[in-house]
């Protein structure tokens, strides 16, 4: 039996379907300390089988690259903080105080990694670039996201932690087992290739456990009372005119800078997008417990929105004729 087109994919449903049992079955004392050690080691085993992955002959080919690279890192970095600060007068209207400070963190975070790679190879973009690009964002991120959030959300509100704590307690639990696995690629490596649905499960399922235990901590302290239908539907519109803006921008700055067409293809999935799997276990150290459970709401729509948006976006570049440029405003 075909999947009917409208359904969302099995990891969307996965999502909701978490958030709807950590809604009617929260966990709290000491399951919620013991779903909190599981949590933490399901984080640390992704990012060792990203490392051991990642092939440093990619890294080299695409490193040299070095103006692509410094566009998408001042999309991802620089330019996503000013739209969201930018938006405060058209975002703040649609949602809650808090969800503007989720919509802050947002913009803060670091690329996608995989996605971005899939959504470039579909379109036929630079492949090895957005490899380098992508991966390096996300170790960029382990560093500048704490500081980009201070700036952004710390302004608002208290994110409870010190830079350098954050920094610390994130280069511990993401950068770290990311560099143990590329020092033990060479007996690893070959056999996390051949199993790569493995790395697949250990992402979803790390970011299912986190979601789990963040949205149960939230529901106990009264989330869903805080939060209105009309503050959801605002969110949902924020997102879109966000990722809407980031593809644009993306597009037009590729262009103009005279960039290749595969490589405009590369700045835009990987200059547009933000990283689920690596905002998600960086909002347990940066925010507290109660609070954890908002912040991400926005994450995970624009994480949901981007992919659909990407994947239809993705498959109107491969349909192209390859002497036609890649002008999102193009017919």
């Amino acid at each position: 039996m075909a999947r009917p087109r409208l359904l969302p994919d099995n990891f969307t449903l996965a999502l909701i379907a978490t958030v709807a049992i950590a809604t009617l079955l929260p966990c709290e004392g000491k399951v919620a300390v013991a779903f909190s050690w599981i949590t933490n080691a399901g984080i640390a085993l992704l990012f060792f089988l990203h490392g051991a992955k990642l092939s440093r002959q990619a890294i080299v080919a695409g490193a040299t690259h070095w103006r692509l690279h410094l566009l998408v890192f001042a999309c991802t970095f620089i330019l996503f903080p000013i739209l969201g600060l930018l938006l405060k007068p058209v975002l703040s209207p649609l949602v809650t105080p808090e969800l503007y400070l989720g919509m802050l963190y947002l913009c803060a975070l670091p690329a996608t990694v995989q996605s971005s790679i899939a959504f470039t190879s579909l379109a036929r973009g630079n492949i090895p670039a957005a490899v380098c690009s992508a991966s390096a964002s996300s170790l960029l991120g382990v560093f500048l996201t704490p500081l980009l959030v201070q700036l952004l959300v710390g302004a608002h509100g208290d994110t409870g932690m010190s830079t350098l704590d954050a920094i610390g307690k994130i280069t511990l639990q993401l950068l770290v087992p990311f560099v143990l696995g590329q020092m033990l690629r060479r007996w690893v490596g070959a056999w996390v290739e051949r199993r790569k649905p493995v790395l697949r499960y250990v992402d979803q399922g790390s970011i299912l456990l986190v979601v789990y235990t963040a949205f149960s901590a939230a529901v106990i302290q009264g989330l869903w009372h805080e939060i209105p239908l009309p503050a959801l539907a605002g969110l949902v519109v924020a997102c879109c005119v966000l990722l809407a803006l980031a593809l644009l921008a993306t597009s037009q700055l590729g262009r103009r800078l005279g960039f290749s067409r595969e490589d405009c293809i590369t700045i835009v999935f990987c200059g547009s997008k933000k990283s689920l799997a690596t905002g998600v276990p960086m909002a347990q150290v940066l925010f507290a417990g109660g609070t954890i459970g908002v912040i991400l709401l926005p994450l995970m729509l624009f994480h949901q929105i981007q992919l659909m948006v990407c994947a239809a976006l993705a498959q109107r570049y491969a349909r192209r004729p390859e002497e036609q440029s890649t002008g999102l405003i193009e017919s």
